[in-house]
């Protein structure tokens, strides 16, 4: 199907205004579900552009009712079909390239079953540093593989990593793939690293929905979600980034089924969040807590689900300051940073709000390249410079991280 994706530039109170005086966030929904629009960036009060995918029939329909509306638009992608087409090309070349090579191109995306495989080699590779652990199944029974580095010793303090919560931010499962190759190839030769391995552990999760991921691989590219099922209705899945036990189903999540942001039946509904949480608990000294999205170049600490400062505020502040300080340094790209209500949208049921009130301090959630040009659609040859901008912001948090114990 032809679809375009345009940024509607606009503020949530403007697009209130429009919307017969509902919230930013649930005004989407009545204009959304007349033009069968995919919002890549939903409004908020903060005058954020939005970035809406909308299908070619729906087009010239949209474009009347921002003219209309006096709402100001410009056209990012012409044809997303088209450049998901050209990305499946490259897939091709890339798995075809690795197959006459027998090696791995952390520069080009790959299905479930090559990260796996990847993970695998990594760990092999590395044994004395590196090993895999699986802390759950997914819905449809795919193992939630987990990359620990470690030293040795018993409970030491952890840092945990997370990618891919949202299926169709593949550069949030390569770059976090690359990272794990980083962190095993660099010890013992970056004395940073090396100094956080000898005090601390590193669990790294590169694809936390292996459903969706493998989903919007085979089925449909910009899928989002879980893939359970819903009980009494037709619509599949449940947005794992608004399931967290922290403010559910308050602002910013949706109730209705059939939503992109639907936050599920309960909290922790989605087994891959529980696994994810029971892993937490169980360990019980993890020191940090680092979600990985795209798209946006935000680093954003609690909260999401209120629009209240966290008591860290001002520590949680100056670290996301310095981490993208150094994450500039390198290519240049800019960041915001603040806490995720703030610097994007209220979200309430999110990943880093219940980290950080189950009492892991240091909880932060970044938002990769771009800013929209591109949006989740990320040129593969983008893949490096992502990852490695993005390793200096971690490296930059976790050494802070082991220099502040609390």
């Amino acid at each position: 199907m032809k679809s375009v994706t345009a940024v509607t530039k606009f503020s949530g109170s403007s697009f209130q205004q429009h919307q017969t005086g509902l919230p930013a966030r649930e005004a989407t929904g009545s204009i959304g579900e007349s033009f069968r629009l995919d919002f890549w960036q939903f409004p908020s009060y903060h005058g954020h552009p939005v970035d809406v995918q909308v299908p070619f029939a729906y087009l010239q329909a949209v474009k009347a009712f921002l003219e209309f509306q006096r709402i100001k638009y410009t056209v990012l992608i012409q044809d997303v079909q088209e450049m998901v087409d050209e990305e499946t090309r490259e897939m091709e070349l890339t798995r075809r390239s690795e197959r006459n090579r027998n090696s791995f191109n952390f520069a080009a995306y790959h299905p479930l079953e090559s990260i796996y495989t990847a993970m695998d080699d990594i760990a092999a590779q590395y044994p004395q540093l590196v090993s895999k652990i699986q802390i759950g199944e997914s819905y449809e029974k795919r193992p939630l593989n987990v990359l620990k580095f470690s030293t040795g010793g018993r409970n030491r303090p952890a840092i945990w990593i997370d990618a891919g919560i949202h299926a169709r931010e593949w550069v949030t499962q390569a770059t976090a793939l690359w990272t794990a190759n980083k962190i095993a190839c660099d010890y013992g030769h970056d004395p940073g690293l090396t100094s956080v391995l000898n005090t601390m552990d590193i669990f790294l999760l590169p694809v936390a929905n292996p459903d969706g991921y493998v989903f919007s691989h085979t089925k449909n590219r910009m899928w989002r979600k879980t893939r359970s099922k819903v009980p009494g209705s037709s619509c599949v899945g449940v947005d794992p980034n608004r399931n967290w036990d922290a403010g559910f189903g308050g602002p910013g999540a949706s109730k209705n089924p059939c939503s992109d942001s639907y936050h599920g039946p309960s909290p922790n509904s989605e087994v891959e969040v529980r696994s994810i949480v029971d892993f937490v608990k169980n360990h019980g000294n993890i020191k940090a807590f680092i979600s990985i999205h795209s798209y946006s170049q935000l680093m954003m600490y609690p909260y999401g689900y209120k629009c209240s400062n966290p008591k860290d505020y001002k520590e949680l502040d100056e670290v996301v300051k310095m981490a993208t300080g150094a994450l500039t340094s390198l290519y240049g790209t800019q960041y915001k940073v603040g806490p995720i209500c703030s610097v994007i949208y209220q979200a309430s049921g999110g990943s880093i709000d219940w980290s950080y009130d189950y009492g892991i301090k240091y909880s932060f959630a970044f938002e990769l390249r771009d800013t929209g040009r591109h949006g989740f659609l990320l040129p593969a040859d983008q893949i490096i410079p992502t990852a490695e901008e993005t390793w200096l912001a971690l490296k930059t948090t976790m050494e802070y991280v082991r220099d502040h114990p609390y």
